[in-house]
């Protein structure tokens, strides 16, 4: 038998609705509200590449009225982005046990991040002005390593990024204690 107690249990799912009948009911979904935001990130990020590289191609190649090219591809490109960055956020879980943090994201390419909680230096929470709008938040865990010095999770609920950081600061200072 260990001398240690075993930690306590943690909460059940908070207040995020159901994951999708493909997630494991342990993973947890970014709430829906900030579907939005990731909308407009996804629209920002490609409209400026997508209207200034067809407005170069249509300058290059000499179309007839290349003026409408550029402002089309960017509306083009925005809407794609926007798209993407609202299905990415769909596909967004995380989950957090006795061992430490994890993330999931994506479909076809799936990348599965997971964070033991003896490899957790600190935490951040970051919530920009749009973010506290929405009641959303961006929990960064940096950890020790160089491989991925920090793992970064944008669009949670306030109330769950706060709890998330408290408990992964509890559970960091509970193995501290035991060495």
């Amino acid at each position: 038998m260990s001398d240690t107690a075993a930690p306590p249990p943690l909460p059940p799912a908070w207040s995020s609705p159901a994951a999708p009948a493909a997630a494991n009911a342990d993973w947890q979904p970014l709430p829906p509200r900030g579907a939005w935001l990731a909308a407009l990130g996804g629209a920002l990020a490609t409209a400026f590449p997508f209207g200034f590289g067809f407005g170069f191609l249509a300058l290059v190649s000499k179309l007839a009225s290349p003026w409408w090219v550029a402002p089309a591809a960017a509306l083009i490109g925005a809407g794609l982005g926007a798209r993407l960055a609202v299905k990415r956020h769909r596909r967004t879980f995380w989950k957090l046990d006795e061992e430490g943090f994890a993330l999931r994201r994506g479909r076809w390419w799936q990348v599965e991040s997971r964070v033991p909680i003896s490899r957790v230096q600190h935490l951040d929470l970051k919530r920009g002005p749009l973010e506290r709008s929405a009641r959303l938040s961006t929990l960064v865990i940096h950890t020790a390593g160089t491989k991925l010095a920090a793992v970064s999770v944008s669009g949670l609920d306030v109330d769950d990024a706060e709890r998330l950081r408290d408990l992964l600061a509890r559970q960091l200072d509970r193995n501290d204690d035991a060495l």
